[in-house]
């Protein structure tokens, strides 16, 4: 067998999500469904680096999967993107270690979330956070430098995380304005559900005003979920960059 590591981007507006869910259209479901046809209705299980929500969308997400077939590394995505659907691509494939696991050898993540500050408009509808808002982003940029370093986010993350460990390391957070585009974006070791976009919610309010940049050291401190803000939308969030230590 050999072990297949890929490379994938997907546009989540019409997915319930990354993960199997029964009767609904998941992104796993698709990769499973152009696998099982490549190799003859043989089920194929397909491995993440991470789950994503409904409607969120990825530009780097990482899969693996084994198969017995010798099909060049560079044919691979030649090969799904001839059986998947119009918002699931394959970007590129390589044959790895078979101790390489998509989930258990990331390093680290990195998310981008996308808001836009100007009128509405109709065309990115699904791919940004529409808030049109004037925002200081000198105030938002010094909130997230509060985040940066080992925490307990429990703050940051939905009451319904099941995980009982939720101290995190982040490494890079930063907002980046494009004239009326404002680009949150994260780099950590791992990320609680719904984190990003509840850190992008918090800060927004500190952009407007409502809270200062320095609460957020408060907001960690308090292990609440109520101490922060509201979850940001899922579609203006993306798994932009996925990296192992190879």
């Amino acid at each position: 067998m050999r072990r297949i590591k890929c490379v994938i981007a997907y546009d989540g507006t019409h997915f319930a999500g990354y993960q199997i869910q029964q009767k609904k259209r998941t992104v796993q479901g698709e990769l499973e469904r152009a696998l099982s046809t490549i190799h003859k209705g043989e089920f194929v299980r397909v491995y993440a680096s991470g789950r994503t929500d409904a409607t969120v969308h990825a530009c780097g997400q990482v899969i693996h999967f084994d198969t017995p077939l010798a099909i060049p590394d560079e044919r691979w995505p030649k090969a799904l993107n001839a059986l998947l659907p119009d918002d699931i691509i394959a970007k590129e494939a390589s044959e790895v270690s078979p101790s390489f696991h998509a989930r258990f050898s990331v390093k680290n993540k990195e998310y981008r979330y996308r808001v836009w500050t100007g009128e509405k408009n109709v065309f990115l509808r699904h791919y940004v956070y529409h808030y049109p808002h004037q925002l200081d982003v000198t105030n938002m940029n010094e909130a997230l430098r509060y985040l940066i370093g080992t925490h307990d986010f429990t703050s940051f993350c939905s009451a319904k995380t099941e995980i009982d460990d939720k101290v995190r390391t982040i490494y890079e957070a930063e907002v980046i304005q494009e004239g009326e585009e404002l680009i949150f974006r994260l780099v950590g070791n791992g990320f609680l559900y719904n984190m990003v976009r509840i850190i992008v919610g918090t800060v927004l309010e500190v952009g407007r005003g409502k809270r200062h940049a320095e609460e957020m050291k408060a907001i960690l401190e308090q292990k609440n979920r109520d101490a922060a803000g509201k979850t940001a939308p899922g579609h203006g969030l993306y798994l932009w960059h996925v990296s192992y230590d190879n």
